[in-house]
């Protein structure tokens, strides 16, 4: 199906991302880490994406991140989960955390997610414990993350996202070091 999106930003909305890709406009629900990390209106954006094909229904998703769209598919093949509770999810909790709330089990933090009652994060946990994906090494289709600014941003506390966004961002000419690299992603994301 459609794998990922490269376009141009023509808007943003409260869940989703209006995306210019040649002359049509694709309408990608989302996560609002998402939202944060792919830039402003009129910048060049590019997305994993997920398909979803109902009887009445034809919706787009998309993430800046593969971890991100791995752990999206995740939740929706949990019970009682669709795509904008899935993506509620994602808003709410980074994937470190995420992974870390269904290892320990804690149910109690599901909750604090709009239309995720006691029962429904309950039945998440047991449906996803040690089912979630390791976290994704890949980049954005036609995109080329530097590793090791990922690594750098992660380790200064950054999310899978935000570091991702900004090492794909990031010019990678052959004459920059690597610390030149992470200097200037670390520009990206604080001007983010």
């Amino acid at each position: 199906m459609i794998a990922g999106i490269s376009g141009v930003i023509e808007a943003k909305r409260a869940d989703a991302l209006l995306v210019d890709v040649g002359g049509v406009i694709y309408r990608i629900g989302t996560s609002t880490s998402t939202l944060s990390a792919v830039g402003d209106v009129g910048d060049a954006v590019r997305l994993y994406t997920y398909l979803l094909v109902r009887e009445d229904q034809l919706a787009l998703y998309g993430f800046a991140s593969q971890d991100e769209l791995d752990l999206f598919e995740a939740l929706i093949s949990a019970s009682g989960i669709g795509p904008k509770t899935a993506c509620a999810v994602l808003s709410r909790f980074q994937p470190d955390q995420l992974r870390e709330a269904i290892s320990q089990g804690n149910a109690q933090l599901f909750s604090t997610v709009p239309g995720i009652g006691a029962k429904t994060a309950a039945r998440l946990i047991v449906d996803l414990k040690g089912k979630l994906p390791e976290p994704a090494t890949g980049v954005v289709p036609g995109g080329a993350a530097d590793e090791d600014v990922v690594a750098a941003l992660r380790s200064l506390g950054y999310s899978a996202a935000e570091a991702m966004s900004a090492a794909m961002r990031v010019e990678s000419t052959s004459g920059m070091t690597a610390e030149e690299r992470v200097i200037a992603a670390l520009r990206l994301v604080n001007d983010d």
